[in-house]
């Protein structure tokens, strides 16, 4: 069963914060200039090392301020309040939580998630089944990293992805193929770790 951000076990996760920096990506990497945690940025670069020739990582997107994951809960909350006429408040978190996390859970929040995507030798996007944050109602469900209804090569693709990514410890937040974090509460909680290194964070100043 799946573990959605919303469940109470993941909100049970102690946080020891370690301190760590927020550091930014390579542009060979994000061209967009994420920032993650340092240890992250490690194994992110080390998982691109991992990849066959002519294949790249790419990340669109790593820390986010507090005010910005607020607002996309509550406008996605606003969208599925109005598909859901009379929804309870919980069953609306519940529902919003695959696929924007609560402020106070929230893995881009620490700097401890990504979204990200393989690109060819040019740097086109390849082939993953759905374009990156392409919500559930979007994509027909085929945002899941299982979901069913999408092609071999997009198969393939994810399958490689989740390869050298799992490989560096991160984990996969199974509603969207193309959010990987670490060490962050939801980590902890799948990998089973004491407590989560990384806590959400008041700014975004680089190291």
């Amino acid at each position: 069963m799946t573990i959605l951000l919303s469940d109470p076990r993941v909100r049970a996760v102690p946080v020891a914060e370690c301190g760590e920096p927020l550091v930014r990506l390579p542009e060979d990497l994000s061209p967009a200039g994420a920032l993650v945690r340092a240890d992250l940025a490690d194994r992110l670069v080390a998982a691109d090392r991992l990849l066959p020739a002519g294949v790249r990582l790419r990340v669109v997107e790593g820390f986010r301020p507090v005010e910005e994951q607020r607002a996309i809960v509550a406008a996605y909350g606003a969208e599925l309040a109005a598909l859901h006429p009379g929804i309870g408040t919980t069953a609306l978190e519940r529902l919003t939580s695959r696929f924007v996390a609560p402020v106070d859970v929230a893995p881009h929040v620490a700097g401890a998630a990504v979204d990200l995507t393989l690109v060819d030798i040019t740097g086109d996007e390849l082939d993953l089944g759905t374009p990156i944050d392409a919500t559930p109602e979007q994509s027909d469900g085929r945002c899941w990293f299982s979901a069913a209804g999408i092609g071999q090569d997009a198969r393939a693709h994810r399958t490689l992805l989740a390869r050298v990514l799992r490989s560096q410890g991160l984990v996969n937040y199974p509603t969207e193929w193309w959010h990987w974090s670490y060490g962050d509460r939801y980590w902890a909680l799948l990998t089973h770790a004491p407590h989560a290194l990384y806590g959400p964070l008041a700014s975004a100043v680089a190291a």
